[in-house]
């Protein structure tokens, strides 16, 4: 007996040593925060923008890690999202848009040309058989049956209402704290509940904060502080733990956080920029407070946080300030664009004793390889998994560098209306990407753009006259993978007939 029970507390001990010997993960993802919109530089020196922001924390997180110079996204938020939850490509899973807040309803604008795409209208679901939805094994509910304590706050927006991927406990967290359907606040200020108001409220009013009605906090603060009440429980069991804080920001509404905006005012903005600058360091304060949080629990040596955006800035005016696409520059476009400034963002990685303080990679990322990169992370060596993973783990540029990466193909592909009216590669649009060229796809047209991105990061300048071999080899993989993943493509109102696949006539 007393051998059994010895048995026993041996590996009780064994099993504790091991979960705390695993690291804790952080991913902290922002809200259409652009490649350029803080004063850490991702260029190879500040550019103009870069010093119009203030984020002291994230130069903090970048001088004690390392900067993915080349880090992509989707143009527009949700298909990142179930990227991060499921590795797939977007043109692969089919959640190609935005999805709304009420359940069958399809967010893509009426066009003349076009009928929607058969788009995954429904997102994400961790269940088979709902109609419009990628049924996948998600990112935390790996996590989690691995033994992490498993944690979401802020923005969710993987599934339309009444789905079971809008509900952050079905896709594999055993905490949500106003994660829902919807994909942006109805208010950030808790003097207006948040949008939680009799008579006003509508689908976007955030979930879960009453206790925080009537103060005048910030959302952004008042999520960093549930995030670190919900992190105590796994701290006190000695367990290792995943928090996906997904913050609102800085997505619209543009209002004023009171602890910041008056800098901003007082150096000349006007008041949409001086909001949006504020939005950005209160998003910037709250990373910090959760570094703090972290050093003062001890935690900070066995955490680490992964740090980036959904989506390249948002460039509309108005909402924004200035001419319209261009507050991303020198990259093109922004938001809702298959060009640089539409997909490129900001990205931070600190894994104490592996990543090199101040270091960084031109090792392109997509949104998929965090789901594979994470469970490395998480030692999670041969995970069971419904669905065939597209990502590719950035762990080894982490641990190394300075060594050269292979090559690889990214794609992206936007078969949807999101705004409109057409502007720089917004609508309809797919993109490649191998090395130094980049291939932009006209779905209106069937034309493409090839540009070279070492020499034109800005996609000023089209090659494609001169280079018509490699438009021809580009368009020609593009359309193959595109078919390969059965990708959705809209369908021509005059024809009735599905669009081709580039270069599948």
């Amino acid at each position: 007996m007393h051998r059994w029970l010895l048995s026993f507390f041996l590996a009780a001990l064994s099993l504790s040593i091991y979960a705390q010997s695993r690291p804790n993960i952080i991913l902290f993802l922002v809200d259409d925060m652009g490649w350029a919109d803080t004063s850490v530089p991702f260029a190879d020196s500040l550019v103009a923008r870069n010093h119009l922001f203030h984020t002291p924390q994230m130069e903090r997180l970048a001088d004690a890690g390392m900067k993915f110079t080349q880090a992509y996204a989707t143009p527009v938020c949700t298909p990142t999202r179930v990227s991060l939850m499921t590795g797939l490509n977007a043109a692969h899973h089919g959640v190609t848009n935005w999805t709304s807040p009420l359940k069958n309803n399809n967010t893509d604008n009426p066009d003349e040309q076009f009928n929607p795409a058969p788009w995954r209208i429904n997102g994400l679901s961790p269940i088979p058989g709902i109609p419009g939805t990628i049924h996948a094994t998600t990112l935390p509910a790996l996590l989690r049956d691995a033994g992490y304590y498993t944690i979401h706050a802020g923005k969710a927006h993987w599934g339309a209402a009444g789905t079971p991927g809008a509900n952050p406990y079905n896709l594999g967290f055993m905490v949500n704290i106003a994660g829902h359907a919807a994909g942006h606040p109805q208010s950030y200020l808790g003097a207006e509940h948040f949008g939680n108001l009799p008579g006003i409220a509508t689908p976007q009013a955030v979930p879960d904060m009453e206790e925080y009605f009537g103060s005048d906090i910030f959302l952004t603060e008042a999520l960093t502080l549930e995030a670190m009440k919900a992190l105590r429980t796994p701290i006190t069991r000695k367990q290792p733990f995943f928090l996906h804080l997904a913050h609102y920001a800085v997505h619209v509404p543009l209002q004023p956080d009171q602890r910041f905006v008056q800098r901003y005012l007082d150096a000349g903005m006007d008041k949409p920029a001086a909001y949006y600058a504020a939005l950005i360091e209160g998003m910037d304060k709250s990373l910090g407070d959760l570094m703090d949080f972290l050093a003062a629990s001890g935690l900070a040596e066995n955490t680490v946080i992964l740090f980036l955006s959904d989506n390249g800035g948002l460039s509309l005016a108005p909402p924004m300030s200035g001419p319209a696409h261009s507050q991303n520059l020198p990259l093109r476009a922004g938001k809702g664009s298959l060009y640089e400034g539409g997909i490129r963002i900001p990205m931070l990685l600190r894994w104490p004793g592996v990543t090199r303080p101040g270091s960084q990679t031109t090792r392109p990322v997509m949104p998929e390889d965090v789901f594979p990169s994470l469970l490395e992370i998480a030692g999670i060596r041969h995970p069971i998994i419904q669905q065939p993973l597209d990502g590719e783990a950035f762990v080894s540029a982490a641990r190394h560098p300075d060594q050269p990466w292979p090559e690889r193909t990214l794609i992206w592909h936007y078969p949807n209306k999101w705004i409109g009216k057409d502007g720089p590669a917004i609508n309809y649009h797919s993109a490649i990407r191998r090395g130094r060229w980049k291939l932009v796809y006209d779905q209106r047209t069937e034309q493409a753009a090839l540009f070279d991105l070492e020499q034109d990061p800005g996609e000023q300048h089209n090659v494609a006259s001169l280079f018509p071999d490699q438009v021809y080899a580009l368009i020609e993989q593009l359309g193959s993978q595109l078919a390969a993943w059965n990708a959705p493509m809209p369908i021509s109102k005059s024809t009735g007939q599905t669009v081709p696949y580039p270069g599948k006539k």
